[in-house]
């Protein structure tokens, strides 16, 4: 790889993930002419955009990836796929400072997983939102794992993941009987209401109207009134896609899972829940617990309640996400949004900055994440001018710094010729496409050897 960016001096942008909100960053920088170097922990880029939305969105997800191969095959942009950035990985965030880049943006997603914490949620049949969606978007490592979900299914959350397992289950799985269990009420779900009609043809309309019934009082003490809210949520229910299966849905409010009941086995059995209340909290509301229990029966648990950053990356990390600079700027964007920040030293990290989820740990979904890696790009470039530009020889000295690094620690990066060849295989691949219409290969080992045979 040669360095291919403007005539004379310029700038070497590393950005780290190369999902919604990494390919923006790396598009802005590489359109200013910056030489952008891409290091991304899958072989495949797209991050969210690949494994994070429904399979059944081809066309958002076909659009992006148009977009973002014409990103990466810029010539001033360099791909590694393939390469983790963190504690014991193939670079630490201490070996990206001393390559000497002109920047460094983590883009790298809200790869943790939030729990409540409650008894026996290590049983068998008890699984996190993102391991589904990874799972039936086919990432390695989770792509062929079983997921045993049993015919009634209880999925813990009110937003829009929890109508993408609840499609799942709908459309593929065809369980039963899938339950949104909602710690506060109807009027505080979180999903949105376009969302909801991958699944509305298959509400249990009767058996939600029960469960208005069964909280209409508890509603009316926050001065809500049940009926006019039932109608609300049930108005909802057009444009529904059509039904393919005889699953039902239907929701459990002002319910927290307490303990999970486990069988002679350890497989789920049911939930113990708590009866919540409302109380008015300013101009939103709290859920109260009223120490009133009751199982709850199910075959399996998903948690659909949030995700957290991967501390292991190596940035500063507090309360699920990392810690960016706490005193603001008069500049739009706001800089210190953007800046990863020591609190032991007081002072933010020259040169390193955050985008997306890596910022704000799963706030919103793929556009949000573009919008927040294009304002993270004018943050950069305000930076960059602050700076020296660096010379041609030593934007190459960068380039090679890195991949002599890579070599040395038998790690097997994948560029874009490598992603060419793998497209090409898994387009012309006559078996299954499962739920996301497309075969993908779903170990990493399979993918490599597929690569390595064909460019040797």
């Amino acid at each position: 790889m040669s360095v291919t960016g403007l005539k004379g001096e310029t700038h070497v942008v590393i950005v780290v993930g190369a999902g919604p909100a990494g390919m923006a960053v790396a598009n802005k920088m590489a359109e200013a002419g910056n030489e952008v170097i891409v290091l991304n922990r899958d072989i495949k880029f797209g991050g969210l955009a690949e494994y994070g939305i429904f399979p059944s969105k081809l066309k958002l997800r076909g659009g992006l990836k148009k977009t973002y191969w014409g990103i990466l095959e810029a010539p001033n942009v360099h791909y590694f796929g393939n390469v983790s950035v963190g504690k014991s990985k193939d670079l630490t965030v201490e070996d990206l400072r001393e390559l000497g880049a002109s920047a460094v943006v983590f883009s790298t997603g809200a790869q943790g997983t939030k729990t409540i914490g409650v008894e026996g949620d290590s049983a068998r049949g008890v699984f996190h939102a993102k391991d589904v969606v990874y799972h039936f978007n086919r990432l390695p490592g989770f792509g062929d794992r079983p997921f045993d979900m049993g015919k009634q299914v209880a999925v813990i959350g009110a937003g829009d993941v929890m109508v993408d397992i609840a499609h799942w289950l709908i459309r593929y799985k065809k369980v039963d009987r899938v339950t949104a269990v909602v710690r506060r009420g109807p009027a505080e779900r979180k999903y949105n209401p376009k969302e909801i009609r991958a699944v509305c043809a298959n509400m249990d309309v009767d058996g939600i109207t029960k469960e208005f019934a069964r909280i209409k009082d508890r509603l009316a003490a926050v001065g809500q009134n049940a009926e006019e809210v039932l109608k609300g949520l049930v108005d909802e229910f057009t444009k529904c896609e059509p039904k393919i299966s005889e699953t039902k849905m239907d929701f459990r409010f002002l319910a927290s899972p307490k303990r999970i009941l486990v069988d002679g086995n350890n497989r789920v059995r049911g939930l113990e829940m708590e009866e919540n209340k409302l109380e008015p909290k300013g101009e939103d509301t709290a859920a109260v617990g009223l120490k009133q229990y009751y199982e709850f029966p199910c075959d399996s648990v998903v948690f659909a309640v949030g995700d957290k950053v991967d501390e292991t990356v190596g940035l500063p990390y507090k309360s699920g996400v990392f810690v960016t600079n706490p005193h603001k700027t008069t500049n739009d964007p706001d800089d210190a949004l953007f800046q990863a920040f020591d609190e032991t030293s007081g002072k933010v990290f020259d040169g390193i900055f955050l985008a997306g989820w890596a910022r704000k740990a799963s706030e919103g979904l793929v556009g949000v994440a573009k919008r927040d890696g294009e304002w993270c790009a004018e943050v950069v470039s305000r930076y960059l001018k602050t700076k020296a530009p660096l010379s041609r020889a030593s934007a190459e000295g960068i380039l090679s710094k890195l991949q002599t690094i890579l070599k040395n620690r038998n790690s097997h990066p994948v560029n874009v010729k490598g992603l060419r060849v793998l497209e090409a295989a898994e387009q012309a691949h006559k078996g299954p496409t499962d739920c996301i219409g497309a075969f993908k290969h779903v170990s990493n080992r399979e993918m490599l050897g597929l690569i390595e045979k064909a460019l040797s």
